[in-house]
């Protein structure tokens, strides 16, 4: 069968064409989203500065969900500061690091910002001693003794002796002497301990570890010394964070008070995985994570966690519409291919060819061209994950250091899958010829069914309904999961088009070849008959490029919409006219907010910062987990911001309370006093009362915290930037301006976004999908139009033979393209309509969506273009073979 089926294929290359590069773009689509989605269960950073640490032990920052995926908690949680003394005492520790980070900067002896290279301002400073944990560090000089002293970065340019000023955890800039330079990847700012266990400013008692080594720097191959903050036994004391808060680490067993952020083992060589195990004994219970190998690079940032898992849910998010339109383009493919080869079908079937053999012949050549297809497929795939995965890092999504995790999983899944959707799909296409009495089907095998099936138009016309349906979310949840229903519904409604086509498409022929002027043109009246006699062959075209309208406009205008919605929410619910910030400096120094209060022409000034949640909320009987962003504001916050509160006020927003969204409040219970639980960014749980509920919840989030609520649970415990309303005045810009310059490292800006700033890095990602989907569609359109006229040579010799001129000929085909390009674009216009008009009721309040004007007249010359090039090219190429040579072709 396999042998027939290869021969087969090779008499009929032309058509089989569409085929290979429907699989080919398929498997390059599925696979790069299956690449993104392991990398984001599976990828690991490299252990950076904490390269020198053979075993470290953590806060497990991730919120676990019974049978779902994990939640990354961005907030660092810190461990029990007593624990570094207790594992510093088990056999074959040769040195144990309470390691220390908070915001720091270093201002040169000119007074210009010195960056220090691949270190977060937010966690640059340690103390001294976690030089041990770097991986082979070289120190040039002596380690800082004194709080005067400090050691920083190599790469920052500076050297010994140097005088410079330090910014440090939002303190004013204070002098220090350079005593050290470390070269070092991952480097930071070294104070000595006792001076970092007082700017991290972390309640403690200071306690020395006992370790192997003791001396003056790794410089001398001595250890430096390792400082441990004294405190609670590990698994006595239940905070999480470094408030009071008590409560259970979502990671599991009850933790220490503050403390240090991570401790860090050195062993002796070969002790590594004995070590772990006695240390995972020690801590058991506790909820913190003894990491190893390449899981040590999870502990340097928390935050890589979250960008993990935004890998997953991007390849989530793809893998339906990736699918959904693959699957389509695939199938419609093979129904081209197959239904040109009806005839050699139909004559099997004369000969003795069973229904069975005939679906499984043609299943067999479609997988054959499939296999070919699917190796280059593969292989662009994997180009294209790297493709997104540098736009993710270059729009700051993804760390640079997180690298994609490749295996042959994606590969095979994507083979696997694709191969069984051929299958299936060249039987369904076969189908109805292998079922066929053998001189129906030979009959048949030139022309079309008189009656479209009854059953494919239903069920073209439910789905047309249902998308009707999917189009009103956007109606009810005013956020961007009820936006992302508006392009479903387009897409679900062009299926049904492609579905019920055949029947509308003959019955709108019919009606138009009746009302046709006795004096029309022979090329009119034939292109009109073609589409009236071959409406399945029509609608195979119009279909995948109505589909491509439906998805530009649906797919791009609901991220528009979205965002014109949030920039508007935002812009109206700013009164603030300016905003301050420091990120260079990691956060805003303290006191920041109460100096700008003091000048003159200021009216308001309220600091605000952004964490994360994790809500846990009851829907329909069950429980579902949502991670959010979240601001954190004090009650100043009224005479800056207006959120549209609808209910209570910012100015109750003190203690454990937090404001809500309206669109969550009614499904999540969350009503105005009612009390609800979270699940802070480090992990800490927390009840909190609702004092207030707000309208705007797309410019600021289904969450807003109080300042006391958020205390203590953040990594750096700094406000990101202060808004400030002024009464308008040149006086107060000056005064603002003068203020600015004078506090080296503030950042003065416009309190409302510019378009475009903001913008939510998902937006670009699936602008950036839409562009490659729309790349896919049409190249498979093209392939498929190309194919579908070179069937067409028999049909265009037999009419060369009874007369019909070659200009008649091009004029009769250019004449279908222009019915197939405008019922194409009519067809996606309509279907696109009731989503879009619904979803700029839903958000802006008007009948018509938010976007750039001129995507729909780009849409229609595309269309039109593809339209006439691959309907003309073919149709020339047939021309110039002689009639009889072709009739005569098998």
């Amino acid at each position: 069968m396999l042998h027939f089926a290869l021969r087969m294929a090779a008499h009929r290359i032309a058509s089989l064409l569409a085929v290979a590069c429907a699989v080919l773009g398929a498997a390059a689509l599925i696979t790069a989203t299956g690449v993104l989605a392991e990398s984001g269960l599976r990828s690991r950073l490299p252990p950076g500065r904490l390269g020198g640490a053979d075993v470290v032990v953590a806060a497990d920052q991730e919120y676990h969900v019974a049978g779902d995926l994990p939640i990354a908690l961005p907030e660092r949680a810190t461990v029990p500061a007593a624990l570094t003394a207790r594992l510093a005492k088990l056999p074959g520790v040769t040195a144990a690091v309470g390691d220390l980070g908070f915001p720091a900067a270093v201002w040169g002896p000119h007074g210009r910002l010195v960056p220090v290279a691949d270190q977060d301002p937010a966690t640059a400073g340690h103390g001294w001693s976690s030089t041990e944990l770097l991986a082979h560090p070289r120190i040039e000089g002596r380690p800082p003794r004194t709080p005067a002293e400090v050691a920083v970065d190599a790469s920052t340019g500076l050297s010994v002796g140097d005088r410079v000023h330090i910014t440090a955890n939002g303190r004013a800039p204070a002098p220090y002497r350079i005593t050290a330079l470390v070269h070092a990847p991952d480097a930071g700012i070294y104070f000595p301990d006792p001076r970092a266990e007082e700017l991290a400013d972390r309640p403690s008692e200071t306690a020395t570890a006992p370790t192997a080594n003791r001396g003056t720097g790794p410089a001398t191959g001595t250890s430096p010394g390792t400082k441990a903050n004294a405190g609670t036994d590990a698994g006595t004391s239940s905070a999480a964070g470094t408030s009071a808060t008590v409560g259970v680490r979502a990671g599991g067993g009850a933790l220490g008070g503050g403390g240090v952020d991570l401790v860090g083992l050195r062993v002796v060589p070969g002790a590594e995985q004995r070590v772990a195990a006695d240390v995972r004994r020690a801590v058991a219970g506790s909820g913190l994570q003894v990491l190893t190998g390449a899981g040590r690079g999870t502990a340097v940032a928390p935050g890589a966690g979250s960008a993990r898992s935004l890998l997953v849910l991007l390849a989530g998010s793809l893998a339906g519409i990736v699918l959904l339109i693959t699957g389509f383009v695939t199938a419609g493919a093979l129904g081209v291919a197959i239904a040109g080869q009806r005839r050699d079908l139909a004559l099997l079937r004369a000969v003795g060819a069973t229904p069975r053999q005939i679906r499984r012949l043609a299943a067999a050549q479609s997988t054959a061209v499939a296999a070919v297809a699917l190796v280059p497929g593969v292989a662009l795939g994997h180009l294209l994950a790297g493709r997104f995965r540098t736009l993710l890092v270059h729009r700051g999504v993804l760390p640079a250091e997180l690298p994609l995790t490749f295996s042959p999983f994606p590969a095979l899944a994507t083979v696997v899958l694709l191969l069984a959707v051929v299958g299936l799909a060249a039987r369904c296409a076969a189908w109805r010829t292998s079922r066929m009495p053998a001189t129906e089907a030979v009959a048949e095998s030139r022309s079309e069914p008189r009656t479209p099936s009854r059953a494919r138009t239903a069920t073209g016309l439910l789905l047309m309904a249902a998308s009707c349906a999917l189009s009103v979310p956007p109606l009810l949840q005013r956020t961007p999961l009820g936006a992302s229903a508006t392009s479903i519904a387009g897409i679900v409604a062009a299926i049904g088009l492609a579905l019920a086509g055949p029947a509308l498409v003959r019955t709108a022929g019919e009606a138009v070849v009746r009302r046709l002027r006795p004096g029309v043109s022979a090329p009119t009246w034939l292109a009109l008959s073609n589409v009236r006699a071959y409406a399945q062959r029509v609608t195979g075209v119009v279909s995948p490029l109505a589909m491509a309208v439906v998805f530009v406009l649906t797919y791009t205008l609901a991220q528009t919409t979205v965002l014109a919605a949030t920039a508007d929410d935002t812009r109206t619910g700013t009164p603030a006219q300016y905003r301050l910030s420091a990120p260079a400096l990691g956060g805003l120094p303290a006191g920041t907010p109460d100096a700008v209060r003091r000048l003159p022409g200021v009216e308001a000034a309220a600091p605000v910062r952004t964490t994360t949640v994790v809500w846990p909320y009851r829907m329909f009987g069950d429980t579902e987990t949502e991670s959010a962003s979240a601001l954190v504001l004090t009650p100043a916050a009224k005479d800056v911001l207006d959120p549209g509160v609808a209910q209570g006020s910012l100015s109750s927003l003190t203690g454990a309370t937090v404001a809500v969204s309206s669109e969550v409040a009614g499904p999540r219970d969350a009503r105005l006093g009612a009390r609800i639980r979270l699940f802070l960014g480090d992990g800490t749980p927390v009840s909190a009362r609702v004092v207030a509920v707000y309208d705007r919840g797309l410019g600021f989030g289904p969450v807003v915290l109080s300042h006391d609520l958020a205390a203590g649970h953040t990594t750096t415990g700094l406000d990101d930037s202060a808004l400030v309303r002024t009464d308008g005045t040149a006086t107060a810009e000056r005064t603002l301006t003068a203020l600015t310059a004078a506090r080296p490292g503030l950042v003065l800006s416009d309190a409302a976004p510019r378009a475009g700033a903001g913008t939510p890095p998902e937006v670009w990602i699936n602008l950036a999908v839409v562009v490659v989907l729309l790349g896919y569609l049409l190249l498979s359109i093209a392939n498929r139009l190309v194919a579908a006229t070179a069937q067409r040579r028999t049909e265009i010799a037999a009419l060369r033979l009874v007369g019909t001129t070659p200009g008649q000929i091009l004029a009769m085909m250019r004449r279908e393209a222009g019915v197939i390009a405008v019922a194409a674009l009519v067809s996606g216009v309509v279907l696109s309509t009731l989503p879009l008009v619904l979803l700029g009721q839903g958000f802006l309040g008007r009948p018509w969506p938010a976007g750039p004007v001129w995507l729909l007249p780009a849409a229609a010359a595309t269309v039109v273009v593809t339209a006439y090039v691959t309907v003309e090219l073919p149709t020339r190429r047939a021309l110039r073979v002689p009639p009889a040579e072709t009739v005569r072709a098998p």
